[in-house]
């Protein structure tokens, strides 16, 4: 039974919910666990371990709703209130004071199993004239699945959505149950971008490196579902139209930063989590090249961590965060982290900061550590506070804002 949370707060001391004691030294790194590579180094110096910050203001979260199943996109609407997806196949409203609604009719069947199910959620740009809304799931079809997104118009009492219209398939389908990716952001030309996974299993790997698979992929198309004339392959023979950056193993997160730049985050082995600047036709060499080392020990690919024609992160984890979305601040309630990337962390059960400069971090912060729980994704409110879900089968709706 969902429920309305008691909106208890827990004020994070040093804004990083730890004891004083237990604080890192000013200026070392907030990870202090051994690396899985120890022999693999930077590209360049800060791609990993960026020093630690602190946010000065004292910071406070609230439960604002619970009871979700699973909850996995978080999407604003103007009314302030949420439309949070629950992964097993639901979409609802849940206001700002935590009243959660019935699930919204209308949405197509998923595949539920493993990673797979409903995924993210975005509005349009022209939410305010059009009430359109995109999501991504794991299809359903012969022989397998793979990752999909819809649009549909949500009605104007929040209750179902019409008009529903698939506007891209992932292809090839598998039958499988991991690495769907799948995160959604909107550009500023109103293009939309969908990352993709390489469904984990090993034979499936190489296409993550293979134009003619959607597999291991950041898709961009228009917000009708075709394919925008100025794409890096359009017209490359073999090379499907919609792909705009190749080589990633398990994306989900991607946002659009102020300036209008194109970031995401992704899986690693043990050890690989990686933040990546994306351009037009770039490849970030998964599976040839990555840091960090199997699930099973030992190197992936000889260890190779650099490749000619391949990009390197900005950033990298190891051992990993397991990195769900992001976002970036451009808020008022805390000026001093403007422009920072917001990581919801799910196998580190945080919220990361990252204080990216010049195309560089230069700072990270581990945020809402208090909470014990998987951090799935992470958008900005109206007032600049920070709203998170967490991936658990009680999964809640926190807010983070200033206060004592």
């Amino acid at each position: 039974m969902i429920r309305l949370a008691a909106l208890s707060t827990a004020a994070l001391l040093a804004a990083c919910g730890q004891g004083a004691a237990q604080d890192p030294a000013p200026g070392a790194p907030v990870e202090t666990r051994a690396p899985n590579a120890p022999n693999q180094t930077p590209a360049f110096e800060g791609q990993t371990r960026a020093p630690g910050v602190r946010t000065e203001a004292a910071l406070t979260h609230a439960v604002v709703a619970e009871g979700l199943v699973e909850p996995w996109g978080l999407a604003l609407l103007p009314d302030g209130n949420w439309l949070v997806t629950e992964r097993p196949g639901r979409l609802r409203i849940v206001t700002a004071q935590g009243q959660v609604g019935e699930p919204i009719a209308g949405l197509p069947a998923v595949d539920a199993r493993g990673q797979g199910g409903l995924l993210d959620v975005v509005l349009s740009p022209t939410f305010g004239q059009d009430r359109m809304i995109y999501w991504s799931y794991a299809e359903p079809r012969q022989g397998g699945n793979a990752t999909s997104v819809a649009r549909g118009r949500l009605s104007d009492d929040g209750t179902r959505v019409d008009q529903v219209r698939v506007i891209f398939r992932a292809s090839p389908t598998f039958d499988g149950t991991m690495h769907y990716g799948s995160s959604l952001a909107f550009g500023r030309d109103g293009t939309l971008f969908i990352t993709t996974g390489d469904r984990s299993v090993p034979q499936m790997r190489p296409q993550a490196q293979d134009l003619g698979s959607h597999m291991g992929k950041t898709i961009r198309i228009n917000a009708d579902g075709s394919v925008p004339a100025d794409n890096p392959f359009v017209g490359r023979e073999g090379a499907l139209p919609e792909i705009w950056t190749l080589g990633h193993r398990n994306v989900q997160g991607v946002a659009v930063a102020p300036d209008g730049q194109v970031w995401s985050v992704e899986h690693g082995t043990r050890g690989g989590d990686e933040l990546n600047l994306e351009r037009a036709g770039l490849n970030f060499g998964w599976p040839d090249v990555a840091y960090g080392i199997e699930y099973r020990g030992g190197a992936i690919n000889d260890g190779i961590t650099q490749k000619e024609g391949t990009e390197q992160p900005v950033y990298y984890w190891d051992p990993v965060i397991a990195p769900g979305g992001m976002t970036f601040y451009d808020g008022a309630m805390f000026p001093g982290w403007r422009g920072d990337a917001l990581i919801a962390g799910l196998g580190s059960k945080h919220l990361a900061r990252l204080v990216i400069r010049d195309g560089r971090v230069v700072g990270e912060e581990r945020l809402l550590t208090e909470l014990g729980e998987r951090v799935r994704d992470v958008a900005v409110g109206p007032d600049g506070a920070v709203w998170v879900v967490t991936d658990e089968e009680n999964g809640k709706l926190v807010r983070l804002s200033t206060g004592g």
